[in-house]
């Protein structure tokens, strides 16, 4: 039996999200042009992005996206800043909407900080 391969995530906001999942030519975020990629995550790295640039906001969701479905081109690299050694998955071009399996709510705790969502939690179980 061959497992599925784990998603890659993506932070933004409702707004983002449905922007996205309307986009028939692909979406872009709206620094990708300057940075030149989309920042995604896996579910092993998301609380690092979350906690250090989303604290407390309270209307982000998840894209879950399968990897096997991007039409852009993938590549894993230090992230921006660099987090030590660990790689970060980064899309240059465009996010397929049809790659984009679920939108999960995403709000942070009460203290403002993330922890991650049961539902991927049993996606990824």
């Amino acid at each position: 039996m061959t497992r599925a391969p784990a998603p890659l995530l993506h932070i933004c906001e409702v707004a983002e999200a449905e922007r996205c999942m309307q986009a028939k030519h692909g979406y872009r975020t709206a620094d990708q042009d300057s940075v030149g990629f989309m920042h995604l995550s896996t579910v092993e790295l998301l609380l690092i992005p979350a906690n250090k640039f989303y604290l407390g906001h309270t209307d982000l969701v998840l894209l879950v996206i399968d990897p096997d479905l991007l039409a852009a081109e993938l590549r894993w690299e230090p992230g921006v800043p660099a987090e030590g050694e660990l790689l970060f998955p980064h899309l240059y071009g465009p996010l397929n909407p049809d790659a984009v399996t679920q939108v999960i709510a995403f709000p942070a705790g009460d203290d403002g900080r993330f922890s991650v969502p049961q539902q991927l939690v049993e996606i990824c179980s």
